[in-house]
C-alpha cells in the first residue's frame, strides 16, 4: 500500500465503491451503518503491511510526548501501567495475555497519518486518532464498550474478536479498566491482516490475541461530551464579549435577610447568558477554536527554511475545519469570504495546496499562508 494509493483513496467520491468498506460506497456506509451496526469487512486492505514494527512501536512508548499503556492481564487480575517505558518495562515476548497500546500515532508517522485519512468520509470533526496495540497470545483489554465509533484493522498476526449488544452495562469492581462484569457475546470473527471490523458506540467487544505478533490499527473518533463541550464554549465565549454592564437596584429596599442572594441580581446573570449565546457568530468562532485545538503534547517545529509561494501541505498534527464565514485552524478563527474562502476551504479538504493556486491567492491570502508556514502549521509539499 504505497502512501500515493492512500492519498488518491482519501478523495474518492462519496458515491463510489469501496474495498475498505467491503464493497458498499461511503454514502451506503454512513445509512446502513454509522451509529447503527457492526460491519465485518474482508480483505478491507489487500496485502496491507504494518507501518511500522513491533521494535519502532515499543521505541515509540520510550517518547515522552506519546501516550502509551501496558497492560497485563495476571493470574491475580489486571495491571494497568502508563508509559513512557524504557526496554526493561515490558514483559518478555513469550509470556502470553499482554498488550501496549499506543496512542495517536497519526501525530508522529505520517504513514500512520495518511492511513488514518482514509476514513475522512466522517466530517474531520468527528475523527479522532490512530491507535496501534501489540499484544503477545492471550492478550487483549478485556471485554468492554466505547462510547465511540471506531474501526478495527488487523495489521499482522491474528485476532478473535466477540462482540454483542450488551445490556448489562455494569463493570468488574476494583479493576484498573472498565472491564463488563457479565459480557454476553453474540458474534465471533476471527480477523487476518487486512481484515477490518466496524464497531457502533455502546457494542461490547473482547478482542484476543491468537498467537504472536498480533497488531491492530483502531481508527477512533471524537464524542463530544455536551456538558464539558458548553463549558469550553461559554469559556471561550465570555472571554471574547464585550459587555460592561454593570448591575444597578436603585429599587433594592432594606433587608432583615442580607445573606438571601437578590432575585433581581439573579434575573441580571440569566440575562447576560442570553445575551452572550445569542451571538450566533460569537458560538460559531468558539465551536470552530474548540474544535481544531491542538491535542495536549502537540507543539509544531519551526521551519529551516524562508517562505516561498510553492504547493504547501498541511503538518500532520494540524486541525483546519471551516464554516460559511470562518476559517479555523489549530484553534484559532479567522473571517472568509469570496476567494479567499475557497481556497481556504480547499486547503482544509484537500490538506494540499497546488502552486498555482498558492501563486494566485490575494495578498492577506498569502500572509497567512506565510504566517502559518512560520509557525510549522504547513510546509511546502516536496518537504512533507
Amino acid at each position: 500500500m504505497t502512501q500515493a494509493t492512500l492519498s488518491s483513496a482519501a478523495t474518492s467520491p462519496v458515491d463510489q465503491p469501496s474495498q475498505m468498506l467491503g464493497g458498499l460506497t461511503q454514502a451506503q456506509f454512513m445509512r446502513r451503518h454509522w451509529q447503527k451496526k457492526p460491519l465485518l469487512i474482508r480483505n478491507a486492505f489487500p496485502g496491507f503491511q504494518p507501518l511500522l514494527s513491533r521494535q519502532q512501536l515499543f521505541e515509540m512508548a520510550a517518547d515522552e510526548a506519546v501516550e502509551s499503556r501496558l497492560i497485563v492481564h495476571k493470574p491475580k487480575g489486571w495491571a494497568l501501567k502508563h508509559g513512557p517505558f524504557g526496554s526493561r518495562a515490558f514483559p518478555p515476548l513469550k509470556q502470553p495475555r499482554w498488550s501496549l497500546l499506543v496512542q495517536g500515532v497519526d501525530l508522529h508517522l505520517n504513514a500512520a497519518h495518511e492511513l488514518l485519512q482514509r476514513f475522512r468520509f466522517v466530517p474531520d470533526a468527528r475523527l479522532d486518532d490512530l491507535m496501534i496495540s501489540w499484544a503477545s497470545d492471550g492478550g487483549g483489554v478485556g471485554p468492554h464498550f466505547d462510547s465511540y465509533d471506531v474501526f478495527l484493522l488487523q495489521a499482522s498476526g491474528q485476532r478473535l474478536w466477540r462482540i454483542g449488544r450488551q445490556k448489562d452495562l455494569s463493570l468488574e469492581p476494583g479493576v484498573p479498566l472498565k472491564i463488563l462484569s457479565h459480557f454476553e457475546p453474540e458474534e465471533e470473527h476471527l480477523l487476518n491482516p487486512g481484515d477490518m471490523l466496524y464497531l457502533p458506540p455502546r457494542w461490547a467487544h473482547d478482542g484476543i490475541a491468537v498467537g504472536d505478533h498480533c497488531m491492530t490499527y483502531s481508527a477512533g473518533f471524537r464524542v463530544p461530551q455536551r456538558g464539558g463541550l458548553a463549558g469550553e464554549l461559554l469559556q471561550r465565549m465570555a472571554e471574547e464579549w464585550d459587555d460592561a454592564t454593570l448591575y444597578r437596584d436603585p429599587d433594592q429596599p432594606a433587608t432583615a435577610t442580607p445573606a438571601a442572594m437578590p432575585v433581581s441580581l439573579e434575573a441580571f446573570a440569566a440575562d447576560g447568558l442570553q445575551r452572550l449565546l445569542a451571538d450566533r457568530a460569537s458560538l460559531a468562532c468558539a465551536l470552530g477554536e474548540v474544535m481544531t485545538e491542538p491535542k495536549p503534547r502537540v507543539w509544531f517545529d519551526e521551519p529551516l527554511t524562508e517562505w516561498s509561494p510553492s504547493a504547501v501541505v498541511l503538518d500532520r498534527r494540524t486541525r483546519m475545519m471551516y464554516d460559511d464565514r470562518h476559517i479555523f485552524i489549530n484553534g484559532e478563527s479567522f473571517r472568509a469570504g469570496g476567494a479567499d474562502a475557497r481556497l481556504m476551504r480547499t486547503l482544509a479538504d484537500q490538506r494540499r495546496l497546488g502552486l498555482a493556486r498558492v501563486q494566485r491567492a490575494s495578498e492577506g491570502a498569502s500572509a497567512l499562508l506565510q504566517d502559518w508556514f512560520e509557525a510549522g502549521w504547513l510546509h511546502p509539499q516536496s518537504e512533507a
